[in-house]
């Protein structure tokens, strides 16, 4: 599965239902990390740019062009915001592909440890052929 076809399973998924192969999620994460840090890259040097040049400029262009950060800003929160639940939609998922419950998923809430167990589970191929949650994401390709 590639990024793309990844991004669209996880945009066209039923929400919870099913499972997600490790390649599905690993990717659907490299794709909000890309996201998140390239627009983050984006405000800064946008940023950046107009507090060099504030010097020289009078003070409404300074702020005219801050305008551009702003929106930038305000997509990216709006764009997090609207994702998270795709990623816990695709993070159940990825449990049920290993024969779990998405309510394994509370682990988060114990400090470290919890974190550390839903990351090895996450990278842990998951059970081959039919489980209780559905058929086996690579027996479809």
């Amino acid at each position: 599965m590639t990024l793309v076809e990844s991004v669209k399973a996880v945009y066209r998924a039923q929400i919870f239902p099913g499972r997600a192969s490790r390649s599905e999620y690993w990717y659907w994460v490299l794709f909000q990390f890309l996201v998140i840090v390239g627009g983050g890259l984006i405000v800064g040097l946008v940023t950046e740019v107009t507090s060099l040049g504030r010097g020289n400029m009078d003070q409404s262009v300074g702020m005219l062009l801050m305008i551009p950060t702003v929106i930038i800003g305000v997509l990216l929160y709006a764009f997090a915001f609207i994702n998270i639940l795709f990623g816990f939609a695709v993070t159940v998922r990825r449990l049920h592909d290993q024969n779990l419950s998405g309510w394994w998923l509370l682990l988060t809430f114990i400090p470290l440890i919890g974190t550390i167990i839903l990351l090895v589970w996450m990278c842990t191929r998951g059970t081959s052929g039919p489980n209780r949650f559905g058929s086996d994401p690579l027996a479809l390709a």
